[in-house]
C-alpha cells in the first residue's frame, strides 16, 4: 500500500514538470494575423496579377499543397532570398511558421478560404 502511495505522489510531482517542459519545447503558437501581414508585405509584391511571379493567394493551393510547399527547403529558400532582395526583410523561421499557418488555414479546401486582397 505504501509503495502505491509513493508512486502516486511521485506522479503528481513529476506531471506538472513534464507538462510545462513539453509546452516550452513546442514553441510559440503561430499567429495567422502576422502571417497574413507578412504574406502581403513580402510575397504579394511579386505574386500579383501581371506581377514578376505567378499570381498567388491562400486559395491558389489546397492545404496539402501548402504543407508540401513549406516542407520544400529549396523553394522556401528561393522565396526568402527573393523577398530579401525585393524588401530588405529577411524572413525568420517564426515568420515562415506564421505565414504557413495563415496560408494553410485559408487554403482553397479550408473552412475559411481567403484571397488576401487580390
Amino acid at each position: 500500500m505504501l509503495k502505491v502511495r509513493n508512486i502516486a505522489i511521485a506522479l503528481l510531482l513529476v506531471s506538472p514538470a513534464l507538462f510545462f517542459s513539453s509546452a516550452a519545447l513546442a514553441g510559440k503558437r503561430p499567429n495567422p494575423n502576422r502571417g497574413k501581414s507578412l504574406f502581403k508585405a513580402t510575397c504579394k509584391l511579386c505574386h500579383i496579377k501581371d506581377g514578376e511571379a505567378k499570381f498567388l493567394s491562400p486559395m491558389s493551393k489546397t492545404q496539402a499543397q501548402w504543407e508540401r510547399f513549406f516542407k520544400n527547403e529549396k523553394k522556401i529558400g528561393a522565396c526568402v532570398d527573393a523577398s530579401f532582395k525585393k524588401t530588405g526583410t529577411k524572413l525568420s523561421a517564426d515568420d515562415l511558421n506564421n505565414m504557413s499557418y495563415y496560408l494553410i488555414k485559408h487554403a482553397a479546401d479550408s473552412d475559411q478560404p481567403e484571397t488576401c486582397g487580390q
